[in-house]
This record gives structure tokens, C-alpha cells and sequence, in this order.
């Protein structure tokens, strides 16, 4: 398929009829590799101007560049070999006969060349040959790749080229720009004769667009197609190499796949660009090679210097480099595609390599080039080096952390492991470094890494220095051995209280860790809360450490719920008042005072302290602390009632993908288990679940899976699957202490699920507990969550009366969900039973649940009050009241419906009381008509008696 060539085909059209006239000429198919001349060649032939020539083609290749007349054997053997041989002979006879020895088999190949006066008649001969040939059918002669043609074919066809005006002869050539052997003098000589010179130009984007259509069997995305087009620039033979692997794989042309087609590097383009390559100049060759070592974004005179050139020759390599079609410009090393610099880099030998990687590090730190780009090169390279080689991808590692991209820090790192000694202290400090480098996305190769480190220094201040690098929050539940270093490392420091300085600071840093790494443990939970009452007054949030210890202190006491929920907060809200809101925190035990200050319902200055900390891992691009705050948003948001927003947070923090998750901190694996656990998305479930098949390592955490499981097997109908899970869980959670009911509301869910199955003896009790534990830690959303629930298993006043409760308690709550699902409930039972303020909440309800963004709940909330606001909603009685209203308009007194209902005169007196509430009156001689408007079926004439 050949696009956007037509005014090339037309001005070949015109030169064809003219030779046909008998005036013939020489039209250059020239440019870069790849862009169209073959193609274009192909297309000749077949148009209709050509009809009536007699086609003569030829390819030149390197393989037959010594063989001589080769092209000229190839063009004429196979016009000769057809002809029957009266036409044979008569085409050689005359002075065409003195071309016989070019054809004759033991032709001399070079460089056993004709003598000159035996090649000058072979060139009169192939002329006459041609012009005989020319008689009866004009001739269109096609060779591709003319600087590969042999000396002799050369010479004759650049005689050729000077006596084509009085032939009836086409003579079309083309030959590839930047070549070294385009610059042979026969070729320059035959070139020069060119009436004409032929460009094809790269393709346009509409040009690709109807290719990638053509080969995928679709029409493309816009977004795909710019990708193609940019990746190759139209050069049709990048974009058909592309084209034919996306196919070849079955990717459809859609804009999901765009990152796909710019990463593509086809391996049959490797194979003709480094054929390219190969016949190249020295100093061609070896300007690629520098370009491919150095990359793209350096200068030219260091590549050149890599290359061993000096400036003319580099700006002369470059050019012939672009002229290829290697560089996508002549003033800037930028290969045209990726596959450009795989092909050099496969074209060249191991040892070259590795050899000019090593020149080219030299050459960039004495240089003065920044530490990334020389790092750069230090990592391709597997051989041993000095200690400046340490501290060049040290000085990397730290520009890769400040600019956030620790993964990248941790890869210099490791390849500096290699150059360090096997004990010593160097070894032990880029051990430190890497693990630094590693604790936000792989915890457990940082703790071990640690591990590594601490034996190999030799102060204790330095292990303890090393130890502290662990973040606090990746080591609850962690090993025995991790405990042990912990402990051996804290003992040798000393206690704090007999401390100063920098030892006292790590000996408070080094106690919340240990303490932290045991919070699982009941009894140790329980004295990590001993040591917090211990304090009493004495001031902990001077410094950093000392913050950072009372942080774990209260999330022990949060998780058993043992200090009161508004201590917590005050207490909390002490240490963030002394904490910047920065990005890093999150490698600190800071996430731990986010889980207590929303578990206390205290979020009103944690809420913006994230959002600040949030903007600046922004503008630092940390990806990582990006999406670990994200999590600590999540479960703010969530505690919030801001559902919406929960949600979006939630699956950012996922989507980052910077994390993994499976080792990642206990806290955020709560948060986000806590955010599906309310949204109730299975999507969301299940991406924990996938990312968290297998939790146990750590009890508690996988007593929250089980609870996922538990969501995930109650939205699929499993009922009496989903309550074991919860109860399940509900038990491992007591054995380990973790017993706050706001964070662990598992005994809720559990009452819903026995309800729904039917025992709703074992709802209550479920409920009646959640609800003593949430009032013992006196956060008002986790009482007015108990209450509400308790409430909807509650009949009569007195479950109306804890709806009540619950509304009360909730508006002392920042959680706008909470609040709307307690009006929701409590207006539902008021309309039930005709309550006039039924209205009035239901429309608070769906007021608090769009701005929670809980859908469901504006949805629930809206049928409610269209039922509450509809005409006789209040005169909803129920069937005894309305057979005691009936019997009261018939004039029975008190006692005589007491006798026909065989019940109590109080019972008598409490339906009228109800039904008077709910018709809207107050004396029972409104009580006909009120009951004849809500139910005209009942009017009929009074009797005074039944």
C-alpha cells in the first residue's frame, strides 16, 4: 500500500512517456533508510505509463559488490535467458557482440578486473545490447541500492546516463543517503546526470492513520495513531515494523495502548539497522557507539571525545548519521527510535562495551557531569572500581531520594555493594543507605538490610543510628531475631532517663520501636499503657523522639481502648501541634496518631495537617509517600463521613502502584480494609483481597482480612459464611487486645448478620455489647453508631427512644454519614408510627448523605419522605387502632371496647392515644371526621351504639 507518493509516480509517469517517444533520462530515488525508495520501485511497474516497457531490474548488495558487471549480470541474464535465440542473436549482433564476454560463464570476477581495452569494448557492447533491445519495446531499467553496485556495472551505466536522451531507456536509481560508498566517484559521476531527484517524504499523520487501519483491521484511536506517528516520525519502515509486531501480537489500535507502541523495539528493524551499521565509516561506527553508551542528552564534543574524534569529525558523523536516518536531526544526537540504540548496543561486543562504559564514566566525572549520569554508567558495568566509584553512586543515591524516586536510589546502592568490602564499615553504611532507600516499597528487605548492618558498626551510637532507620510502622508482629536486635541494640544504649543528647534522643526512638513491634501482644499492649499513665504530667512533646514514643504509646492505648477517647485526642492533638506537615512523616510513627485521632473522632485538625502533607509530596514527586498518605486521608475521610472522597482516596492510594502492599504498614492496611468495609464495593474488596491473599505473619491484620472476606461473602448472600468470618475475627482481635470499637466495629455487623438470619436474641446481645464498649471509650461516632444499631433491633418507645439517643450523640460527631444513617432510621420509625418530625429528619438525613457522597443513602432517604409527605401518611393506624377508632365513632365508651376486645381499659386508652397523635387531634370529637378523611371507608352514620 503506497501513500502519499503520487506526485513522485507522476513525475515518473512523465519521464516514461517521454522515453517512449525515444528521449530518455535518469531519475535518483534518494533519503534515509527506510523511507519509501523500494517501495516506490515497486510501485513503477505497475503504472499505466510503463504498460509497453520491457522491465529490467536489479538489487545491489553488499555480498556482490567485488563481483564485476554483477548488477549489469542482473539485469540483462534474465531478458537474455527469456528471448528465443533468433532474438537473442539478433540483439548481440553488430557491436552489441562485444558485450559476450560480460555473460560468458568464466567471466573474471574482480580483482582479476578485464584488461581496460577488453572492458572499454564490454561497455560499447552493453550500450549497443541496450539500444537493440530499445528497438521494439522501450526499456525501463530499476536499480535499487546503487551505492552497492560493482566498479564495472558503475562505469557503464555512467556511460549509460550520457547517451539516455536519444534511447527509448528509463533509467531509474536509488540509493541511500549517508552511505560511505555513495561518495565513490562513479557514483557521484552518475548521480550528477540525474534529470531529476525523487524525495519521499516521511508520512503524514493521516498517511499512518490509514496504514494502522490497514494492518489491524480497524479504525485506530487518535491517540494511537499520534503515537505511531511520533515514535517513528512517518518513516514507513520504523511505522511497518511497529505495525507488523502490534498485529502480530493482536493489539487493537486503541488509546489503552499507546505506552506500548512508544516502548516497541521490533527485532527484524534491529537486524536491517545493524546491516546499516556494519558497512559504515570508522568514524561513523564509532560516533554510534559513543551516542548509544553516552545516551541522548549529552553533548557532542563529549561523545565526540568518547569517540575518539575531534569536532569536525563528530559534527561530520552526526550528519552522516542523520543523513542514514539514525538521528532525527543533524545538530542533536537523538536516535530516530529506540530500537536505533538496541541495535548498536547489540551490535557491539561484550568487551566493547564494558570498555567504553568505562571510558565514558572517566570521562564524565572528570568532566564535572552530575553523579546520576556517571552513576549511570557505573551500573552497566560489573567489574570492580575504586572507592570514589562508591561515593559517585552514593552522591546519586541522594539526588534519586530528593527528587523522590527511591527505587532508583536503592538500585545505585546495591550496584555500590559491589566495590565496598565484605566487612567493613562502608559496607555497613551503604547497608543503612539502601535500606532508607527501601522502606517504603519493600519493608522487609529494609528490616533486613538493617539487620546486616548493625554487627558491622562499631558504636553503639552508630547501631542504634541504624536502627532507628526502620520505620516504626512496618514493624508490628515483626520476627523474633528483629526483636532481639531491637532489644540487644536498646540495652547497650542504656535507659533514657540516664541519657543526654543524641543518645537519649535514640534511646526514646529505639523504645517506641520495640514497643511497637509487640503491639500484638496483650500483656505488652497493656504495659505500653502503664508506661503512658506512668508519665502523667511529664511533658513528651519536645522533641521529635520523644513525640514519636508517646505516639505509640497512644496506640496502645486507643487499640485497648483503656484511656478514654477524648484523653487520646488531647493528647494527640499535643503532638501535632509540634509536628510539621511534611511528606516524610509516614516513615515515622506519625500514621499510628492518625488511626488514634480518627478512632477518637478528633479529625478537625488532622484533616488539613494531611492535606498540607500531601501537597508537598506533590510538588517533591515521592510516589510512595504519595500514596501512603493518601491511605492516612482515606481513613480520615472515612471517619469524616465524607464517603465520597474516602472512596477516591482509597483507590489513588492503589493505584499508585509505588507500594507493596502485601508488606506494607499495618496501619495502612487498616485504613483501606476500614474504606471498603463501609463502601461495601466488591471492586474494592477484592483488590484488597488479591493484594493481601495471605496475612499471616500478623494476627491482627489477618483478622481484618478475615473481615473482607466476611463484607465479600454477605454482598454474595452468604449469610451464615459472612458471621463466621466476623466472629472469627471479633475472637482474634480479643486475644491480641485490639478491642477499640470504633476501629473494630466487627460486633455491629455481626448483630446485622444474626438479625438478618433470624436470632435476634444473639443481635442484641452483640449490640448491647458494641454499645457498652463504645460508651466506656467515649467517642461519640462509635456510641452513635452502637445506639442506632441497638436501636433498629429495639421495638416500641424504647428502641425510638435510642434512635433518639443516637441522633444527639452524633451531632457531637464530625461523621455527617453516621449522623444521616441514625436520622434515616429514627425518621423511618417515625413515620411508621406518625410522628409529625419523621419529615424534618428524613430531609436532614438526605441532606448529610449528599454531601457524604452515600448514594444509596439519598436514595433510601428520599423514598422515606415521599412516603412521610404523602396525604394520610399521619393516619397510618395500625389494624387494632383502627378497630378501636371505628368502635369510638360508634359512641362506645372507654370500657364497653375494652369488653368487646376483650382487652385492658389502659390498652383502649393508649391506642386512642396513638391514633389521636397521629390523626393530628386532640379531642374525640374531632375523632369522625379526622378518621373519615384518612379512611373514607369507615364513614357510615353513628349509631351511638354498636
Amino acid at each position: 500500500m503506497l501513500l502519499e507518493r503520487q506526485s513522485e509516480l507522476d513525475q515518473v509517469s512523465r519521464a516514461l512517456r517521454d522515453a517512449h517517444s525515444g528521449s530518455g533520462s535518469q531519475l535518483l530515488v534518494g533519503g534515509p533508510l527506510g523511507n519509501g525508495k523500494s517501495a516506490l520501485l515497486q510501485e513503477i511497474p505497475t503504472l499505466e505509463a510503463a504498460e509497453g516497457f520491457r522491465v529490467i531490474r536489479a538489487n545491489a548488495s553488499s555480498l556482490e559488490q567485488d563481483f564485476a558487471f554483477g548488477v549489469v549480470r542482473q539485469l540483462f541474464d534474465p531478458v537474455l535467458s527469456r528471448a528465443v535465440p533468433e532474438l537473442e542473436e539478433r540483439w548481440l549482433t553488430g557491436p552489441a557482440g562485444l558485450a559476450r564476454v560480460v555473460f560468458a560463464d568464466d567471466a573474471p570476477a574482480a580483482p582479476e578486473a578485464p584488461p581496460v581495452m577488453m572492458q572499454e569494448a564490454a561497455l560499447q557492447g552493453l550500450t549497443a545490447l541496450l539500444r537493440n533491445i530499445s528497438v521494439d519495446k522501450p526499456s525501463l531499467i530499476l536499480i535499487d541500492d546503487l551505492q552497492w553496485v560493482d566498479e564495472p556495472s558503475l562505469r557503464w551505466l555512467s556511460r549509460l546516463s550520457k547517451r539516455l536522451d536519444s534511447l527509448r531507456v528509463l533509467l531509474v536509481t536509488a540509493v541511500r543517503e549517508g552511505d560511505s560508498r555513495t561518495e565513490r566517484p562513479l557514483v557521484t559521476e552518475l548521480t550528477s546526470f540525474c534529470q531529476h531527484e525523487l524525495r519521499p517524504a516521511p508520512l503524514s499523520v493521516s498517511a499512518t492513520a490509514d496504514l494502522v487501519s490497514t494492518h489491524t483491521g480497524e479504525w485506530p484511536d487518535e491517540e494511537f495513531v499520534l503515537a505511531c506517528h511520533e515514535t517513528t516520525d512517518g518513516n514507513p519502515m520504523f511505522l511497518m515494523s511497529v505495525l507488523l509486531n502490534l498485529a502480530y501480537s493482536g493489539v487493537a489500535p486503541a488509546a489503552r495502548h499507546v505506552d506500548m507502541v512508544r516502548s516497541l523495539r521490533p527485532a527484524q528493524l534491529r537486524e536491517r539497522l545493524i546491516q546499516c551499521l556494519q558497512t559504515q565509516s570508522e568514524p561513523v561506527r564509532s560516533f554510534a557507539r559513543a551516542t548509544a553508551v553516552l545516551g541522548e542528552h549529552v553533548d557532542v564534543e563529549l561523545i565526540g571525545h568518547l569517540a575518539g574524534l575531534d569536532a569536525i569529525g563528530a559534527a561530520t558523523a552526526m550528519r552522516t548519521m542523520h543523513q542514514l536516518g539514525l538521528l532525527k536531526s543533524d545538530q542533536q544526537p537523538h536516535f530516530m527510535h529506540l530500537v536505533v540504540q538496541d541495535a548498536i548496543e547489540e551490535w557491539m561486543t561484550a568487551e566493547e562495551r564494558e570498555e567504553l562504559h568505562l571510558r565514558a564514566v572517566k570521562l564524565l566525572h572528570g568532566s564535572g557531569y552530575p553523579a546520576e549520569q556517571v552513576a549511570a554508567q557505573l551500573m552497566t558495568i560489573t567489574s570492580q572500581h575504586d572507592w570514589w566509584a562508591i561515593e559517585v553512586l552514593r552522591s546519586a543515591a541522594d539526588t534519586a531520594m530528593r527528587r523522590g524516586a527511591p527505587e532508583v536510589a536503592a538500585r545505585y546502592l546495591r550496584r555500590a555493594l559491589l566495590d565496598a568490602s565484605p566487612d567493613g564499615e562502608d559496607r555497613a553504611r551503604l547497608l543503612v543507605d539502601l535500606a532508607t532507600a527501601e522502606r517504603g516499597f519493600d519493608a522487609s528487605a529494609s528490616v533486613r538490610h538493617i539487620s546486616y548492618a548493625v554487627p558491622l558498626l562499631r558504636t553503639v551510637r552508630d547501631r542504634a543510628a541504624a536502627v532507628v532507620r526502620i520505620a516504626p510502622t512496618v514493624l508490628v508482629g515483626a520476627s523474633r531475631p528483629v526483636r532481639d536486635l531491637l532489644e540487644r541494640v536498646a540495652d547497650e544504649l542504656g535507659d533514657p532517663v540516664m541519657l543526654a543528647g543524641v543518645d537519649r534522643e535514640l534511646a526514646f526512638r529505639l523504645e517506641a520501636r520495640l514497643r511497637y513491634s509487640w503491639h500484638s501482644d496483650p500483656a505488652q499492649l497493656g504495659d505500653s499503657v502503664r508506661r503512658l499513665l506512668a508519665l502523667g504530667d511529664q511533658d513528651l512533646v519536645g522533641s521529635g523522639a520523644e513525640r514519636e514514643l508517646l505516639v505509640v504509646l497512644l496506640d496502645a492505648a486507643m487499640l485497648t481502648a483503656k484511656l478514654p477517647a477524648d484523653e487520646v485526642a488531647r493528647l494527640g492533638r499535643r503532638v501535632l501541634d509540634h509536628e510539621p506537615a511534611t511528606s516524610s512523616h509516614v516513615h515515622t510513627a506519625l500514621p499510628l496518631l492518625v488511626t488514634s485521632m480518627a478512632a477518637a473522632d478528633s479529625l478537625d485538625d488532622l484533616a488539613p495537617w494531611l492535606d498540607l502533607a500531601l501537597e508537598r509530596a506533590r510538588l517533591q514527586d515521592v510516589t510512595i509517600e504519595h500514596a501512603l498518605i493518601r491511605t492516612e486521608q482515606a481513613l480520615v475521610f472515612l471517619h469524616l463521613g465524607r464517603l465520597d472522597e474516602a472512596r477516591a482516596a482509597a483507590y489513588d492510594a492503589l493505584d499508585l502502584t509505588a507500594l507493596d502492599w502485601k508488606g506494607s504498614t499495618a496501619t495502612a492496611a487498616v485504613g483501606l480494609a476500614a474504606v471498603a468495609l463501609e463502601l461495601r464495593e466488591p471492586q474494592l474488596i477484592s483488590r484488597l483481597l488479591d493484594l493481601n491473599q495471605e496475612r499471616t505473619d500478623h494476627a491482627c491484620l489477618a483478622a481484618v482480612y478475615r473481615m473482607l472476606h466476611g463484607s465479600a461473602a454477605a454482598l454474595s448472600g452468604e449469610l451464615d459464611r459472612a458471621l463466621e468470618y466476623y466472629l472469627e475475627c471479633g475472637r482474634a482481635l480479643d486475644r491480641a487486645g485490639w478491642r477499640n470499637p470504633v476501629l473494630f466495629p466487627w460486633r455491629l455487623t455481626a448483630a446485622s448478620l444474626n438479625a438478618r438470619l433470624g436470632d435476634k436474641d444473639a443481635a442484641m446481645e452483640l449490640a448491647d455489647e458494641a454499645r457498652a464498649r463504645a460508651v466506656a471509650w467515649g467517642a461519640p461516632s462509635g456510641v452513635g453508631r452502637a445506639l442506632c444499631a441497638l436501636g433498629r433491633l429495639t421495638p416500641g418507645p424504647h428502641g425510638l427512644d435510642l434512635l433518639r439517643e443516637s441522633v444527639e450523640v452524633l451531632g457531637a460527631s464530625g461523621n455527617i454519614f453516621e449522623l444521616a444513617k441514625s436520622l434515616l432510621e429514627l425518621g423511618t420509625r417515625e413515620r411508621a408510627d406518625g410522628e409529625s418530625s419523621a419529615g424534618d429528619h428524613l430531609r436532614r438525613s438526605q441532606e448529610l448523605a449528599l454531601r457524604a457522597g452515600a448514594n444509596w443513602l439519598v436514595a433510601k432517604s428520599g423514598e422515606e419522605l415521599e412516603t412521610a409527605d404523602a396525604p394520610g401518611v399521619k393516619a397510618s393506624l395500625t389494624k387494632s387502632e383502627y378497630k378501636v377508632c371505628c368502635l369510638a365513632v360508634d359512641g362506645h365508651t372507654n370500657q364497653e371496647i375494652a369488653d368487646i376486645l376483650q382487652v385492658t381499659c389502659r390498652a383502649i386508652e393508649k391506642h386512642l392515644t396513638n391514633s389521636f397523635r397521629k390523626l393530628g387531634i386532640r379531642r374525640r370529637t374531632e375523632l369522625p371526621e379526622a378518621l373519615a378523611g384518612a379512611h373514607p371507608e369507615a364513614v357510615r352514620p353513628a349509631s351511638g351504639r354498636a
